[in-house]
């Protein structure tokens, strides 16, 4: 189960800098701190749940998270992945909506949540981070709608190249210029929205290309432009 521990005041956290909370004054992130909780979740364990009820919003202190909504069949479905300073659970806070998607932690995970009270009262004193806010939600739309038009219309292959590449810009590449992040074949179908049959086979195909290398459930990059072409996505 999670367990509750101490993570510095907002104003050192790194990750907020890339956070919707990057742009607060001192007084403010002294308030964030103090009303905030934090949380350690472990590997596979879950945060929310689809369907429930949202009370307030996380960000992600330190780890990566995926998104996920169960389909016909119980079939899941990725929609999105967040990593440090990402913020979750803000649309259904806004809406007054259930959350719309679960999210599972892929690796050890820190996490703080912020009372809905707290944000709101954000929001409505300082336009500048309402603005801010605002401009999340249109990008996050804007991606959810690209996925969408994806999966209706391009093949397999073509979809599996954008998702590497995604899962690239995303988390980045270790030294070695492995994908940082751990991913079962599985989670990679469920993004590409295909059987997991086939991604190990598409996936063994760019390996004899040379366009990727397999270790294990580790996937190397060797060639970006390839994938690029593959996935009809141009610079």
């Amino acid at each position: 189960m999670k367990k509750p521990f101490v993570i510095d005041k907002c104003a050192n956290c790194t990750a907020r800098v890339d956070s919707v909370f990057s742009d607060l004054n001192g007084e403010q992130l002294e308030e964030l701190s103090k009303e905030k909780g934090c949380n350690y979740y472990k590997k596979g364990q879950t945060i929310f749940f689809e369907g429930n009820k949202s009370h307030g919003i996380y960000c992600v202190h330190h780890g990566k998270i995926k998104m996920h909504k169960l389909g016909s069949g119980g079939k899941e479905q990725i929609v999105r992945f967040a990593k440090d300073g990402d913020v979750l659970g803000y649309r259904a806070l806004l809406s007054g909506e259930a959350f719309s998607a679960s999210a599972t932690v892929l690796e050890d995970t820190s996490v703080c949540y912020i009372p809905k009270e707290t944000l709101l009262g954000f929001i409505q004193k300082d336009p500048s981070f309402s603005l801010k806010v605002l401009e999340l939600t249109c990008k996050e739309i804007g991606k959810t709608t690209e996925m969408v038009t994806n999966l209706a219309q391009k093949p397999v292959r073509e979809r599996l190249a954008e998702v590497l590449l995604m899962l690239k810009e995303t988390f980045g590449l270790t030294a070695d210029n492995e994908i940082d992040v751990p991913l079962s074949r599985e989670d990679l179908a469920n993004i590409v929205g295909t059987a997991t049959e086939s991604v190990i086979r598409l996936l063994s195909e760019m390996k004899k290309e040379g366009t990727i290398s397999l270790s294990g459930k580790k996937i190397v990059i060797n060639d970006v432009q390839e994938l690029m072409r593959i996935s009809q996505l141009y610079e």
